[in-house]
């Protein structure tokens, strides 16, 4: 497998930094969600994943986009090594949740793109935030990018299983299979929509 041309030790350090990015973000989102729910006694979120993208991925989607795989390229032109998912329940709280980032003065929010509004050709639905996360190390602090996805649970549902899709094709989906993931997602647009209405009426005989 091919490598990285820079030293080993300067990959692992570069690495370090995104760990410890991911779990200051982590640790951030945390108190915010906590602070979310005290103030209005309701939590949006279902759940919360993270990850730090593994060396081969990086490599693959530098050689995709024409770049020599070097350390320089992988800082300026991979914007998702740290990846955290926020899911929630619907998709008011997509947005709730997106003002509370934008709030936010623990992280410096670089780009935002909202492919809920504004779905890819795919079909693919999430709300993304390009971010900067402040690390502590010997020679100081350092801004690190992370990308942010907030999504309902039933666009998670999709992206899981196109992610799936994907792999077992090698990228190379085959028209009829791409058609149909595309109609399901029209599908769960109308579904979100619908079980928002459904939680908007719940919640209108709870104040009866």
């Amino acid at each position: 497998m091919e490598r990285f041309e820079e030293e080993v030790e300067k990959v692992q350090l570069q690495m370090l930094k995104y760990k410890l990015a991911k779990e200051t973000l982590l640790n951030s989102l945390e108190g915010l969600m906590k602070e979310f729910e005290l103030n209005n006694d309701y939590n949006p979120v279902e759940h919360i994943k993270s990850r730090i993208k593994k060396e081969e991925s990086v490599i693959t989607k530098l050689k995709r986009r024409g770049y020599d795989v070097t350390l320089d390229n992988m800082i300026n032109h991979i914007h998702d090594i740290v990846g955290v998912r926020i899911v929630c329940s619907f998709l008011s709280d997509v947005y709730d949740i997106v003002k509370v980032l934008e709030r936010s003065e623990q992280f410096e929010i670089l780009e935002k793109k909202d492919y809920i509004k504004d779905p890819k050709d795919t079909g693919y639905m999430s709300y993304h935030l390009r971010v900067k996360v402040p690390i502590y190390l010997n020679d100081g602090k350092e801004l690190i990018e992370a990308e942010i996805q907030v999504r309902t649970v039933a666009m998670d549902f999709w992206a899981s299983l196109d992610h799936k899709i994907q792999y077992k094709f090698e990228g190379a989906v085959p028209k009829e299979v791409m058609e149909e993931m595309y109609k399901c997602s029209l599908d769960i647009k109308k579904l979100d929509h619908r079980m928002l209405d459904l939680n908007m009426t719940v919640n209108s005989y709870q104040k009866q």
